[in-house]
């Protein structure tokens, strides 16, 4: 009886195993398998192309691309689900990989205490009570407080500029 108890844990380590690591796994898969098709592949190729004929004539077609790129879409879809799944493991309190969570932290969410702002500005002026709108329009002396621009009478280099007529009124 103690045999079998010793068979059923290790059966059920090794299917632990395989639940935890499969995701990892297709993730260093998919890694691997664009670095071969986007990074070495080429680069052997021109390689071999140049050692062997000289030029490089043909480049490098990557074969995950193929196939309108289902094999990229596909990885996409289960590496996305399986992040999607385990996330839902997490949640729901699975065994973490044999990490035991703090029993006052985890996914559960607190409010933050509210923070106490005073009205003042950047430069520790209090605030303006009511914001007023410029009383003239644009161009006028008396908006936001600044003169409005004189006309240039220089152009570059010092030298006079051309005067601007007047527009004809509409």
């Amino acid at each position: 009886m103690a045999e079998e108890q010793k068979i059923s844990e290790s059966e059920k380590k090794k299917e632990d195993w395989m639940n935890s690591k499969w995701r990892p796994m297709m993730g260093w898969m998919y890694m691997c398998v664009c670095s071969f098709d986007f990074v070495v592949a080429p680069i052997l190729w021109s390689l071999t192309q140049s050692i062997f004929h000289g030029a490089v004539n043909v480049q490098w077609q990557p074969l995950t691309l193929q196939g309108a790129g289902l094999f990229h879409i596909s990885m996409g879809a289960v590496l996305g689900l399986a992040a999607y799944g385990r996330t839902q493991e997490k949640l729901a309190g699975a065994n973490n990989g044999g990490i035991s969570l703090p029993s006052s932290g985890g996914t559960t969410y607190t409010a933050p205490a509210p923070i106490q702002q005073s009205a003042t500005s950047s430069f520790g002026a209090p605030a303006p009570a009511t914001f007023t709108a410029p009383t003239a329009g644009f161009g006028s002396t008396t908006g936001f407080g600044s003169p409005a621009p004189a006309d240039v009478v220089t152009g570059f280099g010092g030298k006079p500029a051309p005067v601007i007529p007047p527009f004809p009124e509409k």
